[in-house]
This record gives C-alpha cells, sequence and structure tokens, in this order.
C-alpha cells in the first residue's frame, strides 16, 4: 500500500479572504515563554539559560477560520436545523464515515458555474463504476491549481442541487471537491439567482445538508495523482472541534499495491 496525500496547505502566505495569522515562537523565545509561564501559573522560578544554547520548543499560534485548508463540514454547518432536529456537529459525526472506499471523478471540462446529475451519470458511465451506501466520492475539478490565488475562490465549479441529491440517494454520506465549495461560485449563483429568481440555484449542495444529513471535504489537493479513479480508500478524520461546524482534516488515499 501506498498514500497519496489529498490535502491542500495551510499557508499564511497564499491569499485568503480571512487572512491566516501565522505567529511562529523560537525555541529561544519558547525557553522564555515557559520559564514565565511555570512562575506564573505554578510559583516555579527557573532560569531558561541553563537549557542548551538557552532553547527549549518553538511554538506556532495560528488564527485562522475551521474552513481554511482542507477541512470537513459539518451537519451544522448547513444551518440551525436538520433532518433530525438539531444537527450533529462535527465532533458528533461517526468516524466510520471517515475512512472509506473512494470514486474521483473527472470533471475538469465543467469550467465555472455548476456541475448536474447528466455530468455526474457521464462519468460514472466512462470509468464503469456506481458508488455503493458510504464511498466517499471527489470531484477533480480541477480547481485546486489556482490555491493561494484569488482565483481559486472565483474560478471553480459545484454540484446543483439534484447531482447532490443523486450521489445521496446512492448512501454516499461524505462528498469531496478540489474547489473552495462544493456549491458554484458566489458570483455565479447569485447572478442565476437574480436572471431568474428562482432561490433553489442558492447554496443548494450546502442547504442539502438541512434535508440529509452528509458531510463535504473541501479544498482538496492533488487528485490528479490517483493513479485510478476506483479501487482506493480515503481517511479523512475531521479533527475533534467540540460544537463546530468543521474541522481540518489531512486527507490521504490509500492505494493498494
Amino acid at each position: 500500500m501506498h498514500t497519496i496525500d489529498l490535502s491542500s496547505s495551510v499557508d499564511a502566505s497564499g491569499w485568503e479572504p480571512d487572512p491566516i495569522v501565522h505567529e511562529i515562537m523560537t525555541p529561544a523565545e519558547g525557553a522564555r515563554h515557559m520559564s514565565e509561564e511555570m512562575k506564573l501559573h505554578f510559583g516555579l522560578d527557573f532560569d531558561p539559560s541553563v537549557l542548551p544554547d538557552g532553547e527549549l520548543l518553538s511554538l506556532d499560534t495560528l488564527t485562522l477560520t475551521s474552513h481554511t485548508g482542507t477541512h470537513v463540514d459539518a451537519p451544522s454547518h448547513y444551518g440551525s436545523t436538520g433532518p433530525n432536529g438539531r444537527p450533529r456537529n462535527i465532533d458528533e459525526m461517526p468516524l466510520d464515515w471517515f475512512l472509506r472506499p473512494g470514486v474521483v471523478l473527472d470533471v475538469t471540462d465543467a469550467g465555472t458555474g455548476v456541475i448536474g446529475v447528466d455530468r455526474v451519470e457521464k462519468e460514472l458511465a466512462r470509468i464503469g463504476y456506481q458508488p455503493r451506501p458510504l464511498d466517499i466520492v471527489l470531484l477533480h475539478t480541477g480547481a485546486a491549481r489556482h490555491a493561494g490565488k484569488p482565483e481559486y475562490f472565483t474560478e471553480f465549479a459545484g454540484l446543483d442541487g439534484p447531482a447532490t441529491d443523486f450521489l445521496l440517494d446512492l448512501g454516499v454520506r461524505v462528498i469531496g471537491t478540489d474547489a473552495w465549495s462544493l456549491d458554484a461560485p458566489f458570483g455565479h449563483m447569485i447572478r442565476a439567482y437574480q436572471e431568474t429568481g428562482d432561490t433553489s440555484v442558492l447554496w443548494p449542495a450546502h442547504f442539502a445538508g438541512r434535508r440529509r444529513e452528509y458531510c463535504q471535504i473541501e479544498r482538496l489537493a492533488q487528485l490528479d495523482e490517483l493513479p485510478e479513479p476506483f479501487g482506493f480508500r480515503v481517511a479523512c478524520f475531521p479533527v475533534k472541534i467540540a460544537g463546530a461546524g468543521a474541522g481540518w482534516t489531512r486527507a490521504v488515499a490509500l492505494v493498494d499495491e
């Protein structure tokens, strides 16, 4: 078995609508910090200069949203109500959803906009595979090439409502994408609404989660490195953040040799 990293980095040097703040405390600063904290909280005196090179440990402090980098959206992200009443948070989701057979759908020809049922069915027919209950379906839109740039948030394709329901009808409970969102870009959805007056074009993939419990993985990467469209497993356990609507994940494909 070998592994393929499907995760994008949390990188403060890249462009984000909600900027990442990454503060790094050096090992020398960490030694002084530890000494001060021991004095403050435990009344212990310790001279950090006795440590080798006066250093202890580095420390990273980050300010970011739970939707930065590759992450899993929980049902509570989609709204305040769900099919069973209160929607579950990320720390309440069943772990066995997140280690499952995977299938990747190449929809890189979709451009910017929506991906409908016809396009999903066409790709499934091309690869000769029908998702089974609890399979993890990954959408390779090609959007990852824009990661770290403003275009990443405006130029991609997302599922429409019927396409989302189509996959959920098959028993899929985790749908992933290499794009910023499983829905189409904000601008595309809002223009479609303004032109038609149809509110169903607004965040249909996310809002499907108010009716049917499921999770999304957003901001995946390197889906083009998967050697085959199926026959691999995906591990994407979300970080256990109590009461949160999402949790970061180091998504990995497990490919048997």
